[in-house]
């Protein structure tokens, strides 16, 4: 098996100011510093300029929550990938549930998105993941299938490397809920086998966990070689805690 480092990515949502992402990194950064895996915030669009200038140096490195798929235009609210470049940032999730669920987020828009994200030189955190009606309607890989050849229809296969995905059951993010070992297994398993059909880069290919990750769960989550990191939402508000999850990977 390729040796993939493991990726633990902090998804703060709507929450902390520019202030409190600030003291948050003051205080995270004396936790991690001997840490030999890869940490990525995820703060809001007007707190981005405060992570990146306070995790220079650090083994911190700084996503946004979202992107749009043109470099400009008429599209009030949107922020580019250039526009997200020139600020420090180094990766974006795209295809969160919640941008899926809250605000009309498509497969078709995910399929632009991804491919001008690489091109842009940002990574993307790529989310799939399915519903409690449709795991207990026995389609989870149906969907998850659907959402990753659609959303990675434009990447070449070469540069599938330069993808992460997280895969995260939508019925156990925010529930306290978390998703057995063996269905996180079986998911990422079906992710992985998905993904070869694309061709060898796939070996390369970050996969992650997202769904109520916290310090209690996280060692057992993450010592599934099938799991290579985590998305976290709830407890990565808490230095502490994040920091205790970054520990467990």
């Amino acid at each position: 098996m390729p040796d993939r480092t493991p990726y633990v990515a902090a998804n703060w949502k709507m929450h902390k100011t520019a202030a409190e992402a600030a003291r948050f990194v003051d205080a995270l950064l004396p936790r991690i510093a001997a840490t030999q895996n890869e940490v990525v915030i995820c703060p809001s669009f007007l707190a981005l300029a405060e992570v990146v200038e306070r995790s220079r140096g650090s083994a911190v490195r700084v996503a946004a929550q979202n992107m749009h798929e043109a470099e400009s235009g008429a599209f009030t609210g949107e922020v580019s990938a250039p526009m997200l470049v020139e600020a420090g940032v180094d990766a974006v999730i795209l295809g969160h549930s919640e941008r899926r669920q809250h605000f009309g987020e498509t497969d078709e828009a995910l399929a632009r998105k991804v491919p001008a994200a690489l091109a842009a030189g940002l990574e993307p955190i790529l989310c799939v993941g399915e519903t409690e009606e449709a795991r207990d309607a026995g389609q989870t890989d149906g969907v998850l299938e659907r959402q990753l050849q659609a959303d990675l229809a434009g990447v070449d296969p070469g540069r599938l490397a330069g993808v992460v995905v997280a895969y995260e059951p939508i019925w156990a993010i925010g529930t306290g809920r978390t998703a057995t070992l063996e269905q996180a297994r079986e998911a990422i398993g079906f992710i992985r086998d998905t993904l070869r059909a694309r061709g060898a880069a796939a070996e390369q290919v970050r996969i992650l966990y997202g769904g109520s990750v916290k310090p209690a769960n996280a060692g057992e989550l993450m010592a599934q070689s099938e799991i290579d990191g985590a998305l976290v939402g709830g407890a990565s508000l808490d230095p502490g805690d994040f920091a205790a999850i970054v520990a467990a990977a």
